[in-house]
């Protein structure tokens, strides 16, 4: 990425869990790119094929306050990792302006312990996904043999900074919300991540999801080709009422309402 930001789309949220949207919405910027390479991206036109508008750090800014004014709860930076340095430069010149709700970041889970010790004192509200706990399942869907280790090593870090969760209003001010999307014929994975959460982060909340559809390069993968099946979804809700999982379960079969990145594809960047 070059110096500038790449931005696809920022706008008030209301699909992301009920604590990150709550009354108005969430303030999310969407930036193009990803660190990962997941075959079944839904959002594949700007995470893979980089779609978007290149923006410079005022103008970053701006957008973050123009967010807040529409009431957003927080400002959503979905995807931030690779533009990291960029974001932090307009953090500071959007606090200089005004800028004063929770910072929400919104990231895939593949990270470096020693960044995320960084942003200590900086993100409100850390929103990561833990996506596998297997470096085989990993390295298929995503290119990423090693996402295990990171994503291990960064939730701990951001559990240590974020534990207990405040509210305002029903909105997050402050915590920790670990994603996790089910992926058809992998119910294993997420037995295995629900416990590994129950046993190592055990106050945080955690958002289930089961909007998976083969999208982008997942179709031509006979065993991904298909939605999560009711039995499946049933396994999962057990696996969740037997560990007391805190957080939310989305519907088998939510559409617009459902926690997560979707978003109509018309709308405009801000």
């Amino acid at each position: 990425m070059g110096e500038g930001i790449v931005i696809y789309s920022a706008f008030l949220h209301g699909g992301e869990e009920p604590a990150i949207s709550s009354k108005h919405g969430s303030g999310t910027i969407f930036f193009s790119g990803c660190n990962l390479g997941c075959i079944y991206c839904q959002n594949y036109k700007f995470s893979h094929l980089l779609k978007g508008s290149l923006k410079s750090h005022e103008e970053t800014a701006a957008i973050m306050l123009k967010l807040q004014k529409e009431k957003a709860h927080n400002i959503n930076l979905v995807t931030p990792t690779h533009f990291l340095p960029q974001i932090l430069q307009s953090l500071h010149i959007a606090i200089s302006g005004g800028l004063n709700i929770p910072i929400v970041y919104n990231t895939s889970g593949y990270e470096k312990k020693e960044i995320i010790q960084l942003l200590d004192g900086i993100v409100d509200v850390y929103l990561p996904d833990m996506k596998y706990i297997s470096d085989g399942l990993a390295n298929e869907c995503s290119n990423a043999g090693s996402y295990s280790f990171y994503n291990k090593e960064a939730l701990l870090e951001m559990y240590r900074q974020k534990n207990k969760a405040s509210y305002n209003e029903g909105a997050l001010t402050s915590g920790f919300v670990v994603r996790h999307l089910v992926i058809p014929g992998h119910i294993e994975e997420t037995a295995a991540i629900l416990s590994w959460i129950k046993e190592n982060i055990p106050d945080c909340l955690t958002s289930i999801m089961f909007q998976y559809q083969p999208y982008y390069k997942a179709k031509q993968i006979p065993q991904l080709n298909r939605t999560v099946s009711v039995d499946e979804y049933n396994q999962v809700k057990e696996l969740v009422q037997n560990l007391d999982i805190k957080g939310w379960i989305q519907d088998l079969a939510a559409q617009e309402d459902m926690a997560g990145v979707y978003f109509k594809p018309d709308t405009k960047l801000l």
